[in-house]
């Protein structure tokens, strides 16, 4: 890397834009975050070289600042409240893009944001790039194996969840008993773990995905401890997400509260569905 390279960071909430932006600049990278003031963590801004706060729709505020900082790689890290998404202002260029496509779905739009940094020959980058140990390994991950009930659900569930993923509904689908209980919608991962130990009580499995067809780049799926607490309110036992195509936050301390309460994380891939299948 060289020092006259200057990384963009699209920044929402948690750890884990600082996280992307301490790595970035031990790569050789310069730094300038832009973050949101409802979503974005404030220690985020101490880890670049400039920041700037925007509201959800400033876009021709975002590239301007971008440009001005010479900015050469864009890259997306943490999640948008998306409820609160629905009250967006868009400014001028925001508005053109909303007006330009059909669908207002996270990867269409996210695509589409992307696309305007290109078009000034501004490259959009993984955030893997900078956290290579994150993403979540193949295989049991946990001390406890799934048992032949949720191996079941989770053979049943992964192509419904593919198939939702398709049509850039949701990463997420709950089952229990070969039974669909819940789907992601706009609520988010965790929302939908605790909606589906109300409908259905304890014994569900959760099945995250990498959505089929989307761009690798933006908005990769990701677990991590708060993803645990919600399993362990809803009494969920099993949690299957994708390998190597997802993120996996703090994972010694998600797998060791798996551990404790005796729940089982798999990270999928198409090889070990097979195993399972036999």
């Amino acid at each position: 890397m060289t020092k006259s390279q200057t990384l963009g960071l699209i920044a929402g909430g948690g750890l884990f834009p600082g996280l992307v932006a301490k790595n970035a600049k031990q790569q050789g990278f310069q730094v300038v975050g832009a973050g949101f003031v409802c979503d974005t963590a404030k220690e985020t801004a101490l880890e670049t070289d400039a920041f700037i706060w925007l509201r959800l729709g400033q876009l021709g505020k975002l590239i301007s600042f971008f440009t001005r900082k010479h900015v050469t790689h864009v890259v997306f890290a943490g999640p948008i409240n998306k409820p609160r998404a629905l009250d967006i202002r868009p400014d001028f260029l925001a508005a053109k893009l909303l007006f330009s496509i059909v669908c207002k779905s996270d990867d269409t739009l996210l695509r589409a944001v992307a696309q305007e940094f290109e078009k000034r020959g501004i490259q959009v980058i993984s955030a893997t790039r900078f956290v290579p140990e994150l993403k979540t390994p193949e295989g049991v991950l946990t001390t406890r194996h799934p048992d032949k009930r949720e191996i079941r659900d989770i053979l049943y569930a992964r192509p419904i969840a593919q198939a939702l993923g398709r049509m850039d509904i949701g990463q997420c689908i709950v089952v229990k008993e070969q039974m669909t209980i819940a789907v992601e919608g706009i609520e988010g991962t965790n929302a939908t773990i605790r909606r589906a130990g109300e409908l259905a009580g304890p014994g569900c499995v959760v099945i995250k995905i990498f959505k089929p067809g989307q761009d690798t780049r933006i908005d990769l799926p990701a677990i991590g401890p708060q993803t645990i607490q919600s399993m362990i309110h809803a009494g969920v036992s099993c949690l299957a997400v994708d390998a190597g195509k997802s993120l996996l936050f703090e994972p010694q301390e998600t797998i060791d509260l798996a551990n404790v309460h005796k729940m089982t994380i798999v990270g999928v891939s198409d090889s070990l569905l097979d195993g399972f299948k036999s």
